[in-house]
């Protein structure tokens, strides 16, 4: 069993953010989120702050490390999508995601490592997506979002490897959450077809992986990126 560590969590009151929370919580560890609207799992400290806003980041991270301890493990989850064909995409769209889904990452990387840093020990775990490599129509925003990541994960891994720290990304395919749910049935169809294993994973499933590379058994694991789609994005 893995000891007890302090974890924090971007985007923790939905989806993949929720399970990723909840999924901590049950195997023992102090779990505080983030949160724009709503709130985590029970058993976590929910935490109102926006990836986007610096100063309700380090309000949060101050707050959860007063009151869980140093911050050990960061989960970089929080996101969004504002899809559409790249010739009707205005710049907004686009400078819009890059902000939360890339600059957003940067900015709570930046302040959780710190601690890392004196401590020498710290798992950053950042969540990507199948279509990073993969690649999507309509989503020339969001996918270059999750294509830097990889880029983030394995610098940071070089700068900071030799501390006891690993860098890596989740990349998930397609999760029955809020979002797939909201496709219409055709699309849905479609999307089942291109997936080797025949149907959208559960975000309990995504969450077991997460938890999994911020254990003890994943410490030799730094700069990888770690597909869980079903066989969607291979050899990508």
């Amino acid at each position: 069993m893995t000891q007890s560590r302090v974890v924090f969590i971007t985007g923790g009151n939905r989806g993949i953010g929720y399970a990723i929370a909840q999924q901590f919580i049950e195997q023992g560890h102090k779990v505080a989120v983030t949160v724009r609207s709503g709130t985590g799992p029970e058993g976590s400290l929910s935490l109102k702050a926006d990836v986007t806003d610096s100063t309700s980041l380090d309000e949060a991270i101050a707050k959860a490390e007063s009151e869980l301890g140093t911050i050990e493990v960061l989960v970089a989850n929080a996101g969004i999508t504002k899809d559409t064909l790249l010739l009707r995409m205005s710049d907004e769209d686009f400078e819009e995601v890059v902000n939360v889904n890339l600059n957003g990452v940067f900015r709570v990387v930046k302040r959780a490592t710190k601690s890392m840093i004196k401590q020498r020990f710290g798992r950053v775990i950042l969540v990507g997506s199948v279509v990073a490599l993969l690649g999507s129509p309509g989503q020339v925003n969001y996918s270059a979002t999750k294509a830097a990541l990889v880029g983030m994960a394995r610098s940071i891994t070089r700068e900071l490897g030799g501390r006891g720290i690993t860098a890596n990304v989740i990349a998930p395919g397609f999760i029955d959450t809020d979002m797939t749910s909201e496709l219409d049935p055709d699309q849905q169809k479609q999307y089942l077809e291109r997936i080797p294993a025949g149907r959208f994973a559960a975000p309990s499933e995504v969450a077991k992986v997460v938890c999994w590379l911020a254990s003890d058994e994943a410490a030799y694991i730094s700069g990888a990126v770690i597909p869980v789609d079903g066989g969607l994005g291979m050899g990508h």
